[in-house]
């Protein structure tokens, strides 16, 4: 009996940015896809879709909305209408492990939610009842490439990159008190919005991901200034990043 190889699915790279800033860098490259004479644009689930090439890339970019379940939400639509075969999840973050700075990288080991508390059924905190994964680790070759990448950035002789924990709340950091009860519940490199729901959504659909993320404040009191002053510089590193380490996976 002859065994056909199995078909190996094309490369379709969804990426996501909570906000606007985090993929318009990104959006302004955009090419059209093979066969299409435009960019596609494609109104699904209250969300914009834009689909075509970046660097020969196959890529739908998309900005999910800020918080938890518009994340997953987005994660999902992007699998199941869309066919994409990896997930990267670019954008800004608070910084949480020590030595990392503003405009510095932190690239997943792996994802949780700082904020899932079902210690009164007996669960510890983080942990995702009767889930079999509360924390979601994120793709060896993908995560190679980010590393890689990095390497190649005019931007990496003034700035690092870290590999690490992402932990993901529906809450913006900007008190110490706040900081320090996170790192002592999971102990994560930076903190955020959705990157532990877009790879929760990438798990459970067995889809690899990566979650990018530069650092634009430093999660503590200095707060609402600090972010706003940084988070344009900050996502379009970010966005840089992913467009350079596309092509390495």
């Amino acid at each position: 009996m002859v065994h056909s190889a199995k078909k190996q699915r094309t490369k379709i790279v969804g990426i996501i940015g909570a906000m606007s800033i985090e993929i318009d860098l990104l959006k302004k490259n955009l090419k059209p896809g093979t066969g299409s004479a435009e960019v596609q644009e494609i109104n699904a689930g209250g969300l914009v879709f834009y689909c075509g090439q970046l660097d020969g890339i196959a890529v739908v970019l998309v900005r999910s909305g800020v918080g938890k379940v518009n994340a997953a939400l987005c994660a999902q639509r992007l699998i199941m209408q869309f066919s994409v075969t990896h997930i990267i999840n670019t954008g800004i973050a608070g910084a949480m492990a020590g030595g990392l700075a503003v405009l510095d990288f932190v690239v997943s080991k792996d994802a949780v939610y700082h904020d899932m508390d079902a210690t009164g059924f007996g669960y510890k905190i983080t942990q995702i009842p009767q889930m079999k994964r509360s924390v979601f680790v994120a793709n060896k070759a993908m995560l190679d490439a980010a590393i890689n990448a990095f390497s190649q950035l005019k931007e990496s002789s003034a700035h690092k990159l870290i590999v690490g924990r992402v932990a993901s709340g529906d809450q913006f950091i900007n008190a110490k008190e706040t900081k320090n009860r996170i790192k002592s519940i999971c102990r994560p490199a930076c903190v955020e919005m959705e990157g532990a729901a877009i790879a929760h959504a990438a798990y459970v659909n067995k889809t690899p991901f990566i979650v990018i993320r530069c650092m634009s404040d430093m999660a503590d009191d200095n707060g609402e200034r600090t972010y706003v002053f940084h988070e344009e510089k900050a996502a379009k590193l970010s966005a840089k990043l992913v467009r350079t380490m596309l092509p390495l996976f």
